[in-house]
């Protein structure tokens, strides 16, 4: 009501209430005078003002009481309306819980008074980023997706007091719990995992999604929940590295990692821009002539020292951050136009990444960077490595048909180091089987390793398809897979990748080898 009596509404229905009250008090003060001033005027009739003017005061008391009323409803209801719209502003749509602003403006000022008041608040936050999800979605659709968000939410709040999970949004929770003993973190951690993970029942089909979690403590990570969130992501970054289902407790040594990895973005994406991570090119042989047919492109990246980043460590990045398609782009698109200064007989090998594989639009790319440079889509051979058919057989399925539709060759990389079965080796379209280097190391003198690549060959003949072995470093591996009918050896023992200035030099030299060895 004071703050009511404080608007412009409020001050009017004062000033007319004021006035009201001042004229019936003028009429009770002054009626004598009144009355023998309406007497001289008109005798016989000034009671009928004098009582005209005093209901005219109780009417306007009347009125403004039943103002009152009426304001301290209309408040009523807006603050009930304010209510409202903060309620939808502050929790989440869909599973009901609160969100990223109620954590930043409720929770977050919340405790961090409490720590700062009481030196024995403590507090722990666990961010959690389930596993799988989109693929889920994409199985499922939204409704799906939104039935198994609604579930999973549920499972949380049932770990935790419903009022400290919230959602932030995606597939992305924070759950805090206050006073929790740090030897009972981890437990809940796992707990968090196991409940997620459990299988989820959508109409007919069942499903599950895995949960990676990352957690901190107030006050030992943070001075505040706000600081204590950001090391719970940092925590979550590192699990997820880990794999699937896997839990981390922040460690100091992790917010070094995760600025290292800023940084490489940052210098991945301007070497991006200006184009400094270049193809290098590892010569193919055929094993039986000795002939070069091929070559198999390899992003190198130089940084201002003159010094190689590993490849996996920006390729990686590259992934994570949704750069991996202007990269593969910029480099395919390069090494085609590299591969038109070669002989037509060689071929050019290029690999795509698990998450390259995702994108419904990769074939129509691939075509569009051979119509750009004019590389015959015969010359092309695209490596594809088994752990990317796992994530969407289907659309994995459709788009090695669209590039053999188009004539390129498909190659399964790696074999035998993923998670395909015989059964998926069989419905996709593979022209190549490359068997992995970690095979060719032990081959002379592990027997099971031998008898793992003999099972590989005879696969591959079986279904008509070619053979290329890589890591080939010494000439018994060379003699070993030319005795068990392999066709293309790629390593160190035939040449390193180079750049493209030394191409022209290594194809001649190579002619000149086989010259002598026919002579």
């Amino acid at each position: 009501m004071r703050d009511f009596l404080k608007t412009r509404a409020g001050r009017q229905l004062i000033q007319i209430s004021a006035f009201g009250l001042f004229f019936w008090l003028v009429c009770l003060i002054f009626r004598e005078k009144i009355l023998a001033l309406v007497q001289a005027v008109s005798a016989g009739k000034a009671h009928l003002i004098i009582v005209t003017l005093i209901v005219a005061g109780i009417a306007s008391f009347a009125y403004s009481a039943l103002r009152i009323l009426d304001m301290r409803d209309e408040m009523a209801n807006r603050r009930k309306a304010f209510d409202e719209a903060d309620r939808i502003a502050t929790h989440d749509h869909l599973t009901k819980l609160p969100n990223r602003y109620a954590f930043d403006r409720l929770v977050v000022s919340d405790l961090r008074g409490a720590v700062e008041e009481t030196a024995s608040q403590t507090a722990t936050v666990f961010s959690i980023d389930l596993d799988g999800f989109k693929k889920v979605n994409d199985l499922l659709g939204h409704q799906g997706g939104d039935i198994l968000l609604k579930e999973v939410s549920r499972r949380i709040c049932a770990l935790a007091e419903h009022e400290c999970v919230f959602r932030f949004g995606g597939d992305e929770f924070v759950a805090v719990a206050r006073d929790l003993p740090p030897e009972r973190e981890e437990l809940v951690a796992q707990l968090l995992i196991h409940s997620v993970s459990r299988p989820v029942r959508i109409g007919t089909l069942s499903t599950e999604v895995g949960a990676s979690v990352g957690y901190a403590r107030l006050p030992d990570h943070g001075r505040s929940l706000e600081e204590v969130c950001h090391r719970s992501d940092i925590a979550l970054y590192e699990a997820k590295s880990r794999g699937h289902n896997q839990y981390a407790l922040f460690q100091p040594e992790m917010q070094e990692k995760v600025a290292e990895r800023a940084k490489l973005e940052g210098e991945l994406r301007r070497a991006i821009d200006e184009g400094k991570i270049e193809p290098f090119y590892q010569p193919l042989i055929d094993l039986r002539t000795g002939a070069l047919c091929g070559f198999e492109a390899l992003a190198r990246w130089r940084n201002n020292e003159g010094a190689f980043i590993p490849p996996q460590q920006f390729i990686t990045v590259a992934e994570e951050t949704g750069l991996i398609t202007v990269l593969f782009e910029q480099l395919l698109s390069r090494a085609c136009r590299d591969a038109q200064l070669w002989s037509e007989a060689a071929t050019l090998s290029f690999n795509v990444s698990p998450v390259q594989m995702e994108d419904r639009l990769l074939a129509q790319r691939i075509l569009h960077i051979l119509q750009d440079t004019g590389l015959a889509a015969s010359r092309l051979e695209i490596e594809i490595t088994e752990n990317a058919l796992m994530g969407d057989p289907d659309l994995a399925a459709s788009t090695i048909d669209h590039l053999h539709a188009a004539g390129i060759q498909v190659a399964l990389d790696d074999f035998g180091t993923g998670y395909s079965s015989l059964s998926q080796l069989a419905r996709f379209k593979f022209d190549k089987i490359k068997i992995d280097k970690s095979f060719v190391a032990a081959c002379s003198n592990n027997d099971k390793n031998a008898k793992i690549i003999d099972a590989i060959l005879g696969l591959s003949r079986s279904l008509n398809l070619k053979t290329t072995v890589e890591g080939i470093e010494e000439n018994a591996q060379l003699a070993y897979f030319l005795g068990q009918g392999c066709d293309i050896g790629q390593g160190y023992l035939f040449g390193k990748a180079m750049p493209q200035s030394e191409v022209t030099a290594f194809v001649a030299a190579r002619r000149h080898v086989l010259a002598a060895r026919h002579a």
